[in-house]
């Protein structure tokens, strides 16, 4: 193992950093920090917990997670992923339990970058991984329905049918004033989105919101009203209480927290990656990961992990560097320093409004819809069953049965398209390789056969494109050493594709674009081709650029070449 490949990205930025850098990493910290401020507070709340213990969090494990990762331009912090099972964690074990629970995690994910893991993570089926992340919006819209509405509860159940019981035994004790602040606050977040994308929306809301009540001296809860007090500094470090008898029963909590912080972190680097053309180590990742969760909780915080949309506010903050996230931790300490006493005037409804929103966000209904809808039975079966147990069980069943479905009906899919047909015939391994060096000599439509023009990579899919082999389609692009002008991908060995396939090309075609490269598909099955034109893939890439046969497709390449060759003369 080399000390090398764990070398942290802050560390390698400085070898042509400059002055402008550093003020655009600034400028960038202090963006997120703002954003993260109220957020932090919002999911440390809806976990059962103090909203320090997010903001503690947020500062700790952001500067770790930004210092030692593997992500330029990750953010870390508590997650809208972690609410349920945290929640769930503290009514039965209180914060005692919590806090083994996250460190024994953080262990979990240090391992699993040390023995490079990081890429069997991004193995997880796409309808497992969408799932769950709507199972988990579920929970936390319904979770924040107490503190929107304004209803007198004292405890919520963590239980989803005992949470929709108990809300219809309090519901006529609503808050008109509550409720009516909250649908405020709504709309204020999606005002900002669309008419003043610059606005943070979580933050605009709890200004506005914490003037009004403050100014009409509105007789409504408030962060002050719960929670007393907000230190102003990060507590002494400590230790939690180890004991066999805790640490077996939080276990399989520990697991789910260090699968969700893996899937989470990683899934928010490769939007990074996507946005950047960056391209991250994930075992690295891990380990920061890992490391951050276990100061997290010595420093009386909660889990954390990479976070989605903060990390899409820091790139397009213009951050250069991992000094980015840096800042948004150290930022974050000083607005907890300095406004302490003011964020006692929060409203727990407009806290409530923005993770309504998250929640919606989180959803991803419009992929739930189009797996639910336009995808194979079999992909159908895991979505619903995983979003099934998430909400009415547990996130640990739902998660686990998941993964176990789609694993079996993998299996039964490789059976069905799997055919001896003769001697040579063999079942080969399921990958990616330059077609120059997969000829036969017998074969026809062999490329060595073919004319292929100046400009045109070819590579072909050899064997079913599933969930096991779509992260590498995703580095093909990255094996060719200069961008082609035409990609064309070879689908005749390919009898079937599953959800993740559908979505990991969609993903590619958008790689290809960014790089200004057609996506051609060779030699595409009737089948296939009738699901690409189901999920709309024929206007994405053009109805001309899906052939059935590599004569077509090399056909179509070149008159893109010509077409382009037009343009340049014209100009």
């Amino acid at each position: 193992m080399k000390f090398a490949q764990y070398l942290p990205r802050s560390v390698m930025i400085f070898k042509n950093y400059k002055s402008k850098m550093f003020t655009a990493d600034l400028i960038a910290g202090m963006t997120v920090a703002i954003v993260a401020l109220p957020l932090a507070m919002a999911f440390a709340i809806a976990s059962g917990v103090e909203p320090e213990k997010g903001l503690f969090t947020a500062i700790v494990a952001g500067f770790i997670i930004s210092a030692f990762g593997g992500s330029k331009y990750q953010i870390g912090g508590p997650t809208g992923a972690f609410v349920v099972v945290l929640y769930a964690v503290m009514l039965k074990h209180g914060y005692d339990g919590l806090v083994i629970a996250v460190f024994l995690a953080g262990i979990m994910l240090m391992f699993m970058g040390f023995f490079r893991l990081g890429n069997i993570i991004k193995f997880i089926p796409y309808p497992v991984t969408v799932g769950f992340t709507a199972g988990i919006a579920l929970i936390i819209f319904t979770s924040q329905i107490k503190d929107f509405l304004g209803l007198p509860i004292e405890s919520m159940p963590a239980d989803f049918v005992e949470q929709i019981k108990t809300y219809g035994a309090s519901i006529k004790d609503i808050s008109p004033v509550s409720f009516g602040l909250g649908v405020f606050g709504i709309f204020i977040i999606l005002a900002c989105k669309r008419f003043c994308p610059k606005i943070p929306g979580p933050i605009a809301v709890i200004i506005i919101l914490s003037f009004i009540v403050w100014i009409f001296g509105l007789n409504i809860d408030t962060i002050g009203s719960k929670f007393e007090n907000i230190p102003n500094m990060l507590p002494s470090p400590s230790l939690p209480a180890f004991s066999l008898e805790k640490i077996r029963a939080v276990f399989p909590d520990a697991v789910t927290i260090a699968i969700l912080g893996a899937i989470e972190s990683l899934l928010s680097a490769v939007v990074a990656d996507g946005m950047t053309g960056d391209r991250h180590h994930s075992n690295k990742e891990l380990v920061a990961q890992g490391s951050a969760n276990i100061l997290s909780v010595i420093f009386g915080g909660i889990a954390a992990t990479g976070a989605i949309a903060r990390t899409v506010t820091n790139i397009k903050a213009g951050a250069f560097s991992p000094l980015a996230g840096i800042f948004h931790a150290l930022f974050l300490l000083l607005f907890m320093f300095f406004l302490s006493s003011l964020i006692l005037l929060i409203p727990l409804c407009a806290l409530s409004a923005i993770l309504i929103v998250v929640a919606w966000n989180m959803s991803e209904f419009h992929h739930f819809k189009a797996i639910l809808l336009n995808s194979e039975r079999h992909d159908a079966i895991v979505l619903v069953t995983t979003f099934a147990l998430t909400v009415f069980i547990d996130l640990n069943t739902g998660v686990q049965t998941g993964i176990m479905m789609a694993a079996l009906l993998f299996i039964k899919r490789m059976i069905d398209v799997t055919q001896i047909t003769d001697k040579k015939a063999a079942i080969k391994d399921l990958d990616f390789d330059a077609v120059n060096y997969d000829e036969e000599l017998d074969d026809a439509d062999a490329l060595s056969k073919k004319y292929v023009p100046e400009g045109v990579e070819v590579y072909e899919i050899g064997g079913p494109f599933f969930f096991g082999i779509a992260d590498k389609l995703k580095g093909v692009l990255d094996i060719v050493s200069t961008p082609p002008k035409v990609f064309i991908l070879r689908m005749r060995k390919v009898p079937m594709m599953d959800e993740t396939g559908y979505h990991a090309l969609e993903e590619f075609y958008e790689m290809c674009k960014a790089k200004n490269t057609i996506l051609i598909l060779s030699g595409v099955s009737k089948e296939i081709k009738k699901r690409l034109e189901k999920k709309g893939m024929d206007k994405l890439l053009g109805a001309q650029n899906i052939t059935n046969h590599i004569d077509s497709a090399l056909h179509r390449a070149s008159e893109v070449l010509e077409l382009n060759s037009d343009n340049i003369s014209n100009h």
